[in-house]
């Protein structure tokens, strides 16, 4: 389809976009964004109508900018003039948000940065959102675009919403420098995140301190980090302790892990590594291991379960990565959270920290892009009636099809002859989440599927005057995932059922 839109007129494009059945109307959506033409773009630009479109499909449109592989400045141009100085609905307005720092953050790695007025002016509109943010959810919005574009150059301001915003800024400041690589987790990063995780200048939420020792123990750390955040764990509750614990023991099994070295050597000090120090038992876990080895690729499952005192999930992170020796690609990565539960289970907060409002709620990370957060509820009325008004169906976090690699080539060959290859590839995604609270069973409920299938057509042509030749291969595959987690906290201790589901994967 794409290949025809390429070769297709903005009039013919903007007939097909106008005229197809509602429920195609999505697909053409896609294929057109996909196609990237100076005629779709245009197509496009007079099809959709912001004030007017049902949100569905301009977050399809926006959602389809995001993922593009190597996306052009005249698609950010586009979402930039549609997003621009319009009263949209907030999740439109979120949505697009998230799209330009995805957009900006692929323009920069193929070094347009400098090149484009346009890029810059995205990342402009981005900082300039985070300057004039009033509420805390806009705030936290444009931290995550910023943890989109992964733009050295706004690490300062992320520092400066980590170390002084209140928890659900600093969780998603901290959050987005998780995804920086490791070559821009400098000195000044290491000392902010020393700060947050020992509370030097205030109190932190467990789950800030959690993900700034992360930070730390991830990216070349030095031995006094790791020594100073083990010894740290014998002053902290049971369950933030037997978490960081878990964290540090897996690194001493993950070949790939950067402190496996270190790790290894702190652990032979048996001031550190003795029965007394490392021997809590609290029911929180960290674990990762590979699902796929090869010689160039390595695909891994990482599951961190953090607990309240009391047993009930604070926040539930599955993670699938792919791992080449270059680079890493977080796949897959689906987070819940639940806050304001210690006044429901009767916990004591911690000195100098606010108590937060009762709220449930999930993020997903697909193929490093960040995607806009799901409340699940908010505030104990609205608990309540989710919980009497469930209409029992998940809800959507993302759903379409994506082209994932677009690939043209001139080979010329020592004969004179040029060979011509094509590769494309494409994903379709179909993947929900659904988190069910039962107050009289007291039980709670999370479920994660996840549908994909991935085709991609390779052609390679030999084309002159006395031979033509031709290569054709093409790969299609089908999978299929489901992660539930169940609990029952009526009794102590608190009962846990997680399971990961894998259907067969079909392959041609």
């Amino acid at each position: 389809f794409i290949r025809m839109l390429r070769g297709a007129r903005q009039r013919d494009i903007l007939q097909l976009l106008r005229r197809a059945p509602e429920e195609t109307r999505p697909f053409l959506v896609e294929a057109a964004v996909a196609t990237q033409s100076v005629a779709s773009l245009a197509a496009l630009s007079d099809f959709l109508d912001f004030s007017k479109e049902p949100k569905s499909l301009l977050e399809k449109f926006l959602y389809t900018a995001a993922f593009s592989p190597r996306p052009s400045g005249e698609l950010l141009q586009l979402v930039l003039d549609k997003l621009d100085g319009k009263q949209l609905a907030p999740e439109i307005q979120e949505t697009g948000i998230l799209a330009v720092g995805s957009l900006v953050g692929k323009l920069c790695q193929q070094k347009l940065c400098g090149l484009q007025q346009v890029v810059e002016r995205g990342v402009e509109a981005v900082l300039r959102g985070l300057r004039g943010a009033g509420e805390e959810p806009e705030v936290v919005i444009h931290l995550l675009a910023l943890g989109n574009a992964m733009l050295p150059g706004t690490i300062p301001a992320l520092l400066e919403h980590a170390e002084d915003g209140p928890t659900a800024v600093t969780a998603a400041a901290t959050a987005a420098l998780q995804r920086f690589p490791a070559p821009c987790i400098s000195s000044e990063v290491k000392r902010v995140m020393r700060r947050i995780f020992h509370q030097k200048r205030r109190s932190y939420d467990k789950t800030c301190r959690l993900a700034a020792a992360e930070i730390l123990l991830d990216n070349h750390p030095l031995p006094m980090d790791v020594i100073n955040i083990l010894l740290a764990t014998s002053e902290m509750e049971t369950e933030m302790a037997t978490f960081l614990q878990l964290k540090v023991q897996n690194s001493l099994r993950d070949h790939h892990h950067m402190a496996r070295k270190i790790m290894k050597d702190i652990m032979g000090d048996p001031r550190i590594n003795n029965y007394n120090f490392l021997s809590k038992v609290g029911i929180s876990s960290s674990f990762s291991g590979p699902l796929t080895v090869t010689q160039d690729l390595t695909s891994t499952f990482g599951l961190d379960l953090l607990f309240l005192e009391g047993g009930f999930l604070r926040k539930s992170v599955s993670d699938f990565s792919l791992l080449s020796p270059s680079q890493r690609l977080r796949a897959a990565q689906v987070t819940f959270e639940a806050q304001g539960m210690e006044s429901m289970m009767g916990e004591d907060l911690s000195e100098g920290q606010e108590e937060p409002e009762l709220t449930a709620g999930m993020s997903a990370t697909f193929f490093d892009v960040q995607l806009r957060p799901v409340v699940f509820f908010q505030g104990y009325a609205d608990l309540m009636a989710k919980v009497l008004l469930s209409s029992g169906e998940p809800t959507s976090v993302v759903k379409g099809n994506l082209l994932l690699m677009d690939h043209h080539q001139v080979i010329p060959l020592q004969s004179g002859l040029q060979v011509t290859v094509r590769l494309q590839g494409g994903l379709g995604l179909d993947i929900s989440a659904d988190m069910d609270a039962s107050i009289w069973e007291q039980e709670l409920k999370t479920s994660v599927s996840a549908r994909g299938s991935f085709a991609m057509d390779f052609q390679a042509e030999l084309d002159s005057p006395f031979l033509q030749a031709t290569l054709r291969s093409q790969t299609e595959v089908e999978t299929s995932m489901h992660f539930d987690t169940k609990l029952r906290f009526s009794s102590s201790p608190v009962l846990m059922c997680l399971q990961l589901r894998e259907e067969q994967v079909p392959y041609r």
